[in-house]
């Protein structure tokens, strides 16, 4: 099983980018590019198939959801992030606006 770290140090190799190492700007659009493909095969899934998500469909998003991943690890490398650190605290930080009910709802510091 891969791990975050696994995957982020591995991820590395791939990054191909204008000064990598020093260029969080490059991935963050990267970022926003894939994340709005992945929202582009869901919406196509809503009028095109009635909401139904097919097996083909599915594979499509798992390959964008790969990509916004990388993309998601690169930026944390640039930012001298670990995402192993980013999963433990966002998950810490559900854990606790679920035991207080403020699962819902909107804002950062609730």
């Amino acid at each position: 099983m891969t791990t975050f770290a696994d995957y982020q140090r591995d991820s590395r190799a791939t990054a191909v980018y204008p000064d990598a190492g020093d260029n969080l700007l490059y991935p963050t659009l990267g970022l926003c590019g894939e994340a709005g493909e992945v929202a582009e095969k869901v919406k196509k899934m809503v009028r095109d198939d009635a909401g139904v998500l097919s097996d083909d469909r599915r594979a499509a998003i798992a390959k964008e959801l790969g990509d916004v991943l990388w993309y998601a690890a690169q930026i944390a490398t640039e930012a001298g992030l670990e995402l192993d650190d980013i999963a433990a605290a966002n998950l810490a930080k559900l854990r606790s606006r679920q035991e207080r009910g403020v699962l819902t709802g909107s804002g950062d510091d609730r």
